[in-house]
């Protein structure tokens, strides 16, 4: 295992590296860091508004939300096994040739992206409130707490997510089963009460034994010893899952394409590709995990936040419309999927360019997710009893979310999971994603008397995001003209 581990982190270095640079690459925790002690030194600002314990809970709940994105390696071992990347390969499909097994590979993509995603994100983190403790006059005992805290919510959600995915692989009626149960778990908290925040994520418990909040040794350590049981169960459960036998198997499709073609005759010179887009999402099975990749964070935004509003009892005053401008900025998720369906370097034996199929999959983003949009907010809408709020939050939905996307094309091409990673990119995305999110949150705060000056700020950032949406869209052709497939 240390041989295959060591491999398999060296390969997916060489993954991300192949995207940018060493030094770029390098530079990202440089960029966490730096992040992490601009907060440290901004904390005593900050708990003027929001208290520490709040502070420290809507992390980890941020932190098990990244944890979930991080562990999906059952989908992913799947799709590389099933997938030929004509000159190179990925290790976990080395037991077809050599004597390992899957179950061994698997354990070892998530030991390879705990190590790699602590090594990233986590560390960088935790020096930079090292650096800030001396200015901000924080404990590095506390410090160290809520590293370990932070930490085991972090595995928690990735074991969690591999166990979830390996039972995908399984059975889908299983998967739903279990997507359904911890979503029935999460409304039992949020909407019923019934339990609290900590009996879902015993690392926040574990987080308030400890300091700066209060000192409870013998609870934390009792916390602990529970969170490194759910983190191992999770971990054996999805190992155990694995087949030792994967293949892709035989699957039989109709011809659907025809049918396809012909009703996005509409689309004239992009009829085609997006024809083959849908063609792809069916039979690869990608629509269901779309929706649930796309669904599960606005479920888990509307409990957040319905625990900031009652659970902490601090009156911020979400509404629909602030709601509209989430779902649009969560829609960047969605390409990133369509970007990942199937390799695109088959297209260079095509007349297509790439800004062509940047565009296509862009115009095939509009079809899937407006109804899916539309139907959230109005549910949200007709929830909060907010249906005056509709024709605002509606067009504040539709420019978002076209904006996101528009701007996360421009950005990242047809690889947006790789060139994320890259601080230049990321620090670009940040601002074209940070500025308007803040901009239409703070004016939907000011909604709950209809205030003019709020509507009217509301439509001037629109039509500066619309404005931005149509010149993304315009350099999209210019940037990416030159480039080959990925």
């Amino acid at each position: 295992m240390p041989l295959l581990l060591e491999m398999m982190l060296k390969e997916e270095y060489r993954m991300h590296v192949n995207y940018s640079s060493r030094t770029i690459f390098l530079a990202l925790p440089m960029f966490i860091c730096f992040i992490a002690f601009g907060m440290g030194i901004s904390l005593t600002q900050l708990e003027r508004n929001i208290s520490i314990q709040e502070l420290l809970t809507l992390t980890h709940v941020g932190i098990f939300l990244y944890g979930l994105s991080v562990g999906a390696f059952g989908f992913l071992g799947k799709t590389y096994i099933e997938r030929r990347y004509g000159k190179t390969n990925y290790l976990i499909n080395m037991p077809a040739l050599l004597p390992l097994s899957f179950k061994r590979t698997f354990l070892g993509m998530y030991f390879r992206d705990v190590i790699f995603y602590i090594f990233l994100v986590l560390l960088p983190a935790l020096l930079g409130l090292l650096l800030a403790a001396p200015i901000a006059h924080f404990s590095v005992i506390s410090i160290g707490g809520v590293f370990v805290g932070t930490l085991l919510s972090f595995l928690i959600g990735v074991s969690f997510s591999f166990a979830v995915s390996v039972v995908y692989t399984r059975s889908v009626k299983a998967f739903m089963f279990v997507a359904f149960a911890f979503i029935a778990l999460v409304i039992g908290y949020g909407v019923f009460d019934l339990y609290s925040i900590e009996f879902l994520l015993p690392a926040l418990a574990f987080q308030l034994s400890l300091p700066p909040l209060t000192v409870a040794y013998g609870s934390a350590a009792f916390y602990f010893v529970i969170c490194i049981v759910v983190i191992v169960a999770f971990t054996a459960l999805a190992t155990l899952s694995v087949r030792e036998s994967i293949n892709g198997g035989k699957s039989r499709f109709k011809n659907v394409y025809p049918r396809y073609y012909d009703r996005f005759a509409f689309a004239r010179s992009y009829q085609a590709l997006i024809a083959k887009e849908f063609v792809d999402l069916i039979r690869s099975g990608t629509i269901g995990k779309m929706v649930f990749s796309f669904v599960a964070p606005l479920v888990f935004l509307s409990f957040s936040t319905w625990y900031v509003n009652y659970g902490l009892a601090i009156p911020v005053g979400f509404n629909t419309v602030f709601y509209a401008a989430m779902v649009g900025f969560f829609g960047v998720l969605l390409y990133s999927w369509l970007t990942n369906v199937d390799l695109s370097d088959y297209y260079e034996t095509l007349p297509v360019t790439v800004p062509k199929v940047i565009k296509s999959k862009l115009l095939t983003f509009s079809f899937l997710t407006v109804g899916i949009s539309t139907a959230f907010v109005l549910a949200i809408a007709i929830i909060n009893g907010e249906m005056q709020l509709l024709w605002l939050a509606l067009p504040v939905l539709y420019v978002t979310s076209t904006y996101m996307v528009v701007a996360t094309a421009y950005l990242t091409g047809l690889s947006p999971n790789s060139f994320l990673f890259n601080p230049e990119v990321l620090v670009k995305f940040a601002v074209v994603s940070v500025l308007p999110d803040l901009g239409l949150t703070i004016l939907s705060f000011s909604l709950s008397s209809m205030n003019v000056a709020a509507v009217l700020g509301i439509a001037l950032v629109l039509g500066i995001l619309l404005i931005s949406t149509f010149l993304f869209f315009r350099g999209i052709e210019e940037k990416w003209a030159r480039t080959s497939f990925p």
